[in-house]
């Protein structure tokens, strides 16, 4: 694509990443094919070429309104184009810069601008988020009905409880926001999985969101303290040789692998962010590697139905590699149609888009729970929460019903 960047933006790391991102476009339209609000609403602007053009009209020095901001506000950022597109084209990172843009140029109405400042000064915060759940939870049955199903239900102390074994071998843990609060079984489940193969899971003081809620919300500079925040928590035990950073929520897992980009400008972060990135691992690839003791499997449930976010297999291109995993371990997978395609969570986008959001929810509700599955497996907290609000099933995180498995 032939491009006549605008000069105030070409002078800027900003600006020079997009017009080689933009250079990089055929114009091909194959990802118009996989992009879920292109299939929903059939307009050109609201598939990622569209929105490239866009962009594109934005850094050439060309007006941009609240219609532009419309069109990029309602773009998912589940990078099935950067699947589907043969030139390599990296449109997660040029709609953020567009986004970003757009932000300083076009204002929003005020009840907009409350939301989205609230979501990013409660979100990002497991102790704000945990008393609004608690209060959610006991007054659940005064709330209207579409906001209850939304609430997720408490987890028992014993899905909670960790080993206290120490080994020779550790990783450390992002226990996140929105899931350290919501779905602790999570990591707890991973960390007893890991303990039977020997490894330590270590979670160091200081730690908490990855920074992605700023950072699609158009805030980079406080994305980047968060991201900050977390390296600071991490290094000392980086130095003293853990060997990985594991993280089971998929979204998170893709942004903490560009630590190293968001970070590159950042002359006392950037070697640290780099390595950072290096070093984080979904809880998906630590065991596709590690020799599982499969020999003690005992499955509950038999017939699951498997959801992969597009975080896991578009932004960290790991398609496959959980499903090989439950296989392996004996579960039947049920077959999903358009698995490729969003179910609409999205980070804040259920929030912010809600009337899409609940659209792409239906379809992919109904493609998983097509063959009857017992229950619906994923492998990332918004997903999870998402689904489970309208679900048929229980929802749960995959590496849950692994350790239940090898229990």
């Amino acid at each position: 694509m032939q491009t006549r960047i605008n000069e105030q933006f070409l002078q800027t790391p900003q600006g020079q990443e997009a017009d080689r991102i933009l250079r990089a476009c055929v114009h091909c339209g194959f990802c118009t094919a996989t992009c879920p609000t292109y299939q929903l609403l059939g307009d050109e602007l609201d598939g990622p070429r569209g929105r490239i053009y866009l962009i594109k009209q934005l850094l050439e020095g060309k007006a941009v309104s609240g219609k532009t901001q419309s069109h990029l506000d309602r773009c998912l950022t589940c990078r099935s184009c950067e699947t589907t597109c043969p030139s390599g084209v990296q449109y997660g990172r040029l709609v953020d810069i567009g986004r970003e843009l757009v932000e300083e140029r076009v204002g929003r109405p005020l009840w907009v601008s409350v939301k989205r400042t609230l979501l990013r000064k409660l979100l990002p915060y497991p102790g704000r988020v945990n008393p609004l759940l608690a209060l959610g939870r006991l007054i659940k049955p005064l709330l209207p009905a579409d906001l209850g199903r939304k609430l997720p239900a408490r987890q028992n102390g014993q899905s909670r409880s960790r080993p206290v074994t120490t080994h020779p071998r550790r990783m450390l843990v992002l226990e996140g926001c929105v899931q350290s609060v919501a779905t602790p079984a999570t990591n707890a489940a991973a960390a007893r999985v890991l303990d039977k193969l020997g490894i330590q899971l270590v979670n160091p003081k200081g730690t908490g969101c990855c920074g992605a809620v700023s950072q699609h919300l158009s805030a980079p500079e406080e994305s980047r303290d968060f991201i900050r925040r977390n390296i600071d928590s991490w290094w000392p035990q980086i130095e003293a040789g853990a060997e990985a950073i594991l993280i089971s929520a998929s979204g998170c897992g893709a942004m903490v692998k560009e630590y190293g980009h968001l970070l590159r400008d950042d002359s006392a972060y950037a070697e640290k962010a780099a390595r950072v990135a290096a070093l984080a691992k979904d809880i998906g690839e630590v065991l596709r590697d590690e020799p599982l003791p499969l020999e003690r499997i005992q499955l509950k449930h038999k017939r699951i139905a498997f959801h992969s976010p597009c975080t896991l297999q578009h932004g960290q291109q790991l398609d496959g590699v959980v499903e090989g995993i439950l296989r392996k371990a004996g579960f039947k997978l049920s077959p999903v149609a358009d698995a490729h395609l969003c179910c609409g969570s999205a980070g804040t986008y259920s929030i912010l888009q809600p009337e899409l959001s609940q659209r792409l929810l239906h379809n992919k509700l109904k493609a998983l729970e097509a063959d009857a599955p017992e229950l619906i497996a994923t492998a990332n907290i918004g997903c999870q929460l998402h689904l489970a609000s309208q679900a048929g099933r229980p929802v749960r995180h995959w590496i849950e019903l692994l350790d239940e498995a090898l229990s």
